[in-house]
C-alpha cells in the first residue's frame, strides 16, 4: 500500500520525532509498503487565502500558483493511507500541519451532499485514502487534548470520504503502529 506521511514537526532540532517517523517509513518500506514522507518545515507551502479559486477559477488546483502542496495532493490522492503526524503544541497539532491541511481543499468539490446524515463536500475523486494520526505528546498533554485532536481529524476526513483508522502516540513502539497499518 502507498502511505503518505505529513511530518508537521516545526523543530529541526527535535530529532526524536523526526527519527521516529524515519524509522516508521523505513520499516514500512521493508514490509513492502511504498512510503512518501513530507517534512513540511522544509517545503514551500503558502497559506491558503480562502479565495476558493481552487473550486471555481482553477478547479482542483490552487489558483494562487504552484507551491509544494501540489505534490502533497498528488501523493495523498494516490495513497491508500495518509498519516497526519505532529508534536502536540499548546493542545493541538502544529501550524505547519494545519497549513498543509488547508491546502487539501482542492481535493473535494464545492458542491454539497448528505453524508452520514450531514452536509459535506462531494468527492472530486473516486478514491480517498484512509487516515492515521500520529502525535508526540507534550509534557502536559492530557486525555482531553488528545480527544479534541482526534475528534477534529475525524470530522475533517468526512469531507474526504474517508475515516480515521488509528490515532497513536510516539511514546508507543513503532512496531505497534506498523502492526495496526498491516491490519488494514
Amino acid at each position: 500500500m502507498k502511505i503518505t506521511i505529513l511530518n508537521g514537526n516545526p523543530d529541526a532540532a527535535d530529532n526524536g520525532f523526526d527519527g521516529y517517523l524515519a524509522r516508521l517509513a523505513e520499516k514500512l518500506e521493508a514490509g513492502g509498503h511504498e512510503t512518501v514522507l513530507f517534512t513540511l518545515r522544509d517545503m514551500d507551502i503558502r497559506y491558503c487565502t480562502g479565495c476558493f479559486g481552487c473550486w471555481g477559477k482553477t478547479p482542483g488546483t490552487c489558483s494562487m500558483g504552484d507551491d509544494d502542496s501540489v505534490q502533497i495532493r498528488k501523493d495523498i490522492i494516490a495513497s491508500g493511507l495518509m498519516i497526519f503526524a505532529s508534536p502536540v503544541m499548546m493542545g493541538f497539532t502544529s501550524s505547519l500541519l494545519k497549513k498543509a491541511q488547508d491546502k487539501l481543499v482542492p481535493l473535494v468539490l464545492p458542491y454539497i451532499g448528505i453524508y452520514q446524515g450531514e452536509q459535506h463536500h462531494d468527492p472530486r475523486y473516486e478514491h480517498y485514502p484512509l487516515t492515521g494520526i500520529l502525535l508526540q505528546p507534550e509534557e502536559d498533554t492530557d486525555d482531553e487534548d488528545l480527544s479534541i485532536i482526534d475528534t477534529i481529524y475525524r470530522r475533517l476526513v468526512i469531507n474526504f470520504h474517508s475515516k480515521v483508522v488509528f490515532s497513536r502516540l510516539t511514546t508507543e513502539p513503532v512496531e505497534e503502529v506498523i502492526d495496526e497499518i498491516n491490519c488494514l
